[in-house]
């Protein structure tokens, strides 16, 4: 399996418009990050996690000119907003696209994209919709383990493929859901800040996950520019830990 970090950033991406920290006037490219994304590759198999408004962007940017199916963790814009265009591998595909999500990211798609559902125009996304819970599912013979996060009040699904498991957006993970972790050798989780956060693992916070879980190695993602600059963040983690970067490859 291949992995490619598309987006490593947090809602507003680095740099933010208007800003003039170091992060964001920083000339290192692993400090410029989109919005949070990553494209799992198999041999029979390219599915994205997350179409968030720079979708389109990462499709041209990664050369992606086969889908095979959208996973959603969460109905937040930075997560969903780039779904429409989709519509390009319908065409490319000659098909529907496969999208699997909670019963929140299903509504919300209905309710963002109710053209799609009840407008016969020709031009519009062609979904294929599959509510998904915590039980494991399958996309053509590949088994998919969801996990339920908490991200503040909203249920989040991160997603466990084989010895690798992907959590974005997460602050609390339950001890049932630590288990269906368990035994992993590559976590990706996100870190927003060093600061204390609402709804997101602080980076002590991960790293106290990460700890416990003990793979042979995470990355980090879901950055935000108050976590600082990769250079000098990346000498305070552990010798299993990476900060993920837009572009990032792993080969699994």
């Amino acid at each position: 399996m291949k992995v490619t970090f598309l987006g490593t950033g947090t809602s507003l991406g680095i740099p933010v418009i208007g800003c003039n920290c170091t992060v964001c006037r920083s000339g290192n490219p692993k400090d410029k990050r989109l919005r949070t994304s990553a494209f799992i590759e198999t041999e029979n198999h390219k599915i994205i996690i997350d179409t968030g408004p720079d979708f389109r962007y990462q499709m041209l940017r990664a050369g992606i000119t086969r889908l095979d199916a959208v996973l959603i963790t969460h109905p937040h814009r930075d997560h969903l907003a780039g779904l429409d265009d989709v519509r390009t591998f319908n065409y490319l595909q000659k098909k529907p696209m496969p999208v699997y999500g909670n019963d929140l990211s299903i509504e919300e798609i209905k309710c963002q994209y109710h053209y799609v559902f009840d407008n016969d125009y020709p031009g519009v996304p062609q979904l294929e919709i599959h509510q998904i819970n915590k039980k494991p599912f399958n996309i053509d013979g590949l088994e998919i383990v969801p996990i339920e996060v908490m991200h503040y009040t909203m249920r989040v699904l991160g997603f466990r493929f084989g010895d690798f498991t992907y959590i974005t957006d997460a602050n609390y993970i339950s001890g049932e859901e630590m288990n269906k972790i368990s035994g992993s050798k590559v976590l990706v989780l996100n870190a927003l800040q060093k600061g204390a956060h609402a709804s997101h693992f602080t980076l002590v916070q991960a790293l106290e996950v990460i700890e416990k879980v003990n793979p042979e190695k995470a990355y980090l993602t879901h950055i935000s520019h108050r976590l600082g600059l990769y250079g000098e963040v990346s000498k305070e983690l552990p010798e299993n830990v990476e900060l993920a970067w837009d572009g990032l490859t792993l080969s699994l």
